[in-house]
């Protein structure tokens, strides 16, 4: 009945959920850039104090994480991913339980502390599924698998302020085959943590609004070029987190595999030798670099990309929790700022939009997705035909080098662990 009280009970208790989503997002975003804050003012400046800190943040987070919250590692995408395959609800609160959500949010700030090429974004989606999980059941919400395809949504749109990129990835990343009745459970959640995200935050366009002017007719050469070049570099990439792991374990002998912090601590090593020698600038998210090359704060150098890329990786494959949502559109940004001065036809603000895209799409395989998220990060409210021929081709190579998705390769480590 329409005035049922324990109908109404539940949706009041989901309604409280999703805006709690949006709290918890927003001031986990000030305590990311908190932390991001310490390290480039008190660390950074020490030349090599990074090779102590952040190999031993290194191993400490990977240790927690391994031996405490094992389900904490990593995005948090694939966690949310596996808890909605998952049909045992024991299971299911293994991954999205909330001693894991904090544990996710604390060791995350932790990894950023250190210096970590790593990301919030992902971790949020895993804390949002957690959220909207508990809140579930408090409230006698049975379709939990619904309730995560939800939290999981009004994570992203409350991390990015961007609830139309929210949508899209509950249905082309999180679902891959949306049910309607899921539909409006995911709407209103979105709406509920991005309008709690606003009122802290405010309306903001997440990389900052910039009015360069795009069209398909005069740019499609750079369409096509950064298209390829961000797929195939996506691709690698997920190729990398997919199957790097497991590579460099084998290469590093007993220590690899016997020694996983160890191994993590190797891994800090080398992403703190690299952010020295790129002069701090791969440290943390990427955020400050993305935003720069975008506004034409920074002059684009060869080696950017790469070393972005690689300090990501290495972040990624030690073991410690930390998404690359941010780092992957940092790590686009860059290819889009060096390759602009093949098209001079381009400004250089398009064809860093145009490689984001490409780029995240290349390594997600999720095109629509990638064009929706950079469309309402950047303000950009008409250049979506290129962005979407770019994702789309882009998404395209992505899969000729890693035919599996990352995200949903990655699912099944935990999907089988707790299977």
């Amino acid at each position: 009945m329409v005035l049922s009280p324990r109908l109404w009970r539940k949706r009041l208790v989901f309604w409280c959920g999703a805006l709690l989503v949006g709290v918890v997002s927003s001031y986990f975003a000030v305590a990311v850039d908190g932390v991001n804050q310490i390290f480039n003012h008190w660390i950074v400046p020490h030349t090599l104090l990074p090779l102590l800190i952040t190999p031993l943040v290194f191993a400490l987070s990977a240790g927690i994480t391994r031996r405490f919250f094992p389900a904490a590692r990593g995005s948090g995408i694939p966690q949310a991913i596996a808890a909605r395959v998952l049909r045992d609800d024991d299971s299911r609160r293994r991954l999205l339980g909330m001693r894991v959500a904090v544990a996710k949010m604390l060791l995350t700030l932790l990894g950023l502390l250190g210096g970590a090429s790593i990301g919030r974004e992902g971790p949020t989606v895993q804390i949002g599924a957690a959220i909207m999980l508990l809140c579930a059941s408090f409230g006698g919400v049975s379709a939990q698998r619904g309730i995560v395809l939800a939290g999981a949504a009004a994570g992203v749109a409350a991390a990015f302020n961007t609830p139309l990129a929210g949508i899209i990835f509950a249905i082309e990343e999180m679902a891959r085959a949306f049910e309607h009745r899921n539909s409006s459970v995911v709407l209103i959640a979105i709406v509920l943590s991005g309008a709690a995200a606003m009122s802290i935050l405010g309306n903001y366009d997440y990389f900052g609004y910039t009015d360069t002017a795009l069209s398909l007719d005069n740019n499609w050469q750079a369409v096509l070029a950064i298209g390829v070049a961000g797929g195939l570099m996506g691709g690698l990439f997920a190729r990398l987190l997919i199957d790097g792991e497991t590579w460099l374990r084998h290469s590093f002998g007993q220590l690899g595999h016997r020694r996983p912090v160890v191994f993590a601590a190797f891994c800090g090593l080398a992403v703190a030798s690299i952010g020295i020698a790129t002069d701090g600038l791969t440290f943390g998210s990427g955020y400050g670099m993305g935003h720069d090359l975008l506004h034409g704060g920074m002059a684009a150098a060869w080696w950017q990309m790469p070393a972005k890329l690689t300090a990501t990786a290495l972040s990624t494959i030690s073991g410690i929790p930390g998404g690359i949502f941010s780092p992957s559109l940092s790590v686009g940004a860059a290819l889009g700022g060096e390759m602009a001065q093949w098209f001079p036809h381009t400004a250089v603000q398009g064809a860093v939009i145009l490689a984001m895209v490409a780029y995240f799409a290349g390594v997600t395989q999720a095109p629509i997705t990638a064009f929706v998220i950079v469309l309402e990060i950047t303000g950009k409210a008409t250049d979506a035909v290129p962005l979407i021929a770019t994702a789309v081709i882009a998404a395209g190579i992505g899969r000729m080098i890693c035919p599996v998705s990352l995200y949903h390769s990655l699912a099944k480590f935990f999907t089988m662990q707790e299977g």
